[in-house]
């Protein structure tokens, strides 16, 4: 028998196990099929799989015997055990209830067929009174920050130091050091995400006839920005702004990057590929960090948030940042900006001033 949803009951005589093994293959190889007829990306629909086979087994239990307790049950070992934020939570709930909104849907017939299979029929277990709420717009860990510039410049130098070190010991590996300092300087330089950064090419960097100092790296085409849902990464062009980036840029793509035996235009290059891992970045990220003496926490993504608060505390329009970094609202650039208190005090300055001389004038013309 087969119904919508890719429904394929077992043959008569199977053991118990083996039919609800089976059913459930089924069921997640439908739910599959529905998230890909979504244009839903392949890395979300593996990832939710994954989230819904670790539930059914902690659950002890088939989908057509879930309770909203097996959930709460999971979700409590997640915030005690594995001490999982509140965003992570948020996102597993919402998969396993993806799961159970596709089950007992009555056009993939799977409620009917259960029954009649099984005695019983799958249930929504994720519902209003035990679903985390999102209340914040923003739901990071508070250790999660911009850096000063004192810290950016401590960071950066440890890059550095740690390439100078390997080549004044005539040791292999400087050159992939030399990569690393290099990407982390254009993460920071042009506000981008990990994968934005990880899969730009030489080719997504090109000249603006209106900064021509900036040479041939006056803007960066960034090709796999975060995607909306069910759509292709999404394409911005992010206009170079800092003046040291174009030579540094230079430095590695001219000098360097040709000499190595790549496979493809990747701009990163590992021992083994065409693209650094994201392994590697974060691992990159988290010695230059440990070297400078920043504190436990931060993550590559405090890179962009520092590109954001720089460029506001430098004067940038808001607007302008905003559509650098590729945010759909200004809320959620706001969320990103955390000026230093010295910035703050030199508005507060310039607004007392302000207003002392339009006292001053108003006082003059009486």
């Amino acid at each position: 028998m087969a119904i919508s949803g890719r429904l394929e009951l077992v043959a008569p005589g199977s053991s118990a196990a083996r039919a609800g093994d089976n059913a459930f293959e089924s069921m997640l190889s439908g739910w599959r099929d529905q998230q890909l007829a979504r244009n839903l990306n392949v890395v979300t629909i593996e990832a939710r799989e994954r989230l819904v086979r670790r539930f059914r087994l902690h659950a002890q239990a088939w989908p057509w015997e879930w309770l909203p307790g097996h959930l709460e049950a999971w979700v409590a070992e997640l915030r005690i055990v594995e001490h999982r934020a509140r965003s992570t939570i948020r996102s597993y709930q919402l998969a396993v209830g993806g799961f159970c909104d596709y089950l007992c849907d009555p056009a993939y017939g799977w409620g009917a067929s259960c029954l009649v299979e099984f005695g019983s029929v799958p249930s929504q277990v994720c519902r209003a009174e035990n679903l985390a709420t999102h209340t914040t717009e923003y739901e990071g860990r508070p250790h999660r920050r911009s850096l000063t510039r004192t810290e950016l410049q401590d960071f950066f130098d440890a890059a550095d130091d740690h390439v100078e070190t390997i080549r004044s010991r005539a040791r292999k590996g400087w050159v992939p050091a030399f990569r690393d300092a290099t990407m982390l300087k254009v993460a920071y330089a042009w506000g981008l995400r990990r994968r934005e950064l990880r899969m730009l090419e030489v080719a997504d960097f090109g000249p603006n006839p209106h900064a021509q100092e900036f040479g041939a790296y006056g803007v960066c085409y960034v090709r796999w920005g975060k995607a909306a849902k069910g759509s292709p990464p999404r394409r911005r062009s992010v206009l170079t702004v800092m003046g040291w980036s174009a030579d540094v840029l230079g430095e590695w793509a001219e000098d360097v990057w040709p000499t190595l035996e790549t496979q493809g235009g990747g701009l990163w290059p590992s021992e083994r590929g065409p693209v650094v891992s994201e392994d590697r970045i974060n691992a990159a990220f988290a010695r230059c960090a440990s070297a400078a003496g920043l504190p436990d926490g931060l993550s590559l993504h405090c890179l962009r948030h520092s590109y954001v608060t720089h460029l506001i505390e430098d004067g940038f329009d808001a607007l302008f940042v905003q559509q650098q970094v590729g945010h759909e609202y200004a809320s959620t650039t706001a969320i990103y900006t955390s000026v230093s208190s010295d910035y703050k005090t030199r508005v507060l300055r310039a607004a007392l001033d302000g207003a002392i001389d339009k006292a001053k004038r108003t006082g003059a013309d009486r």
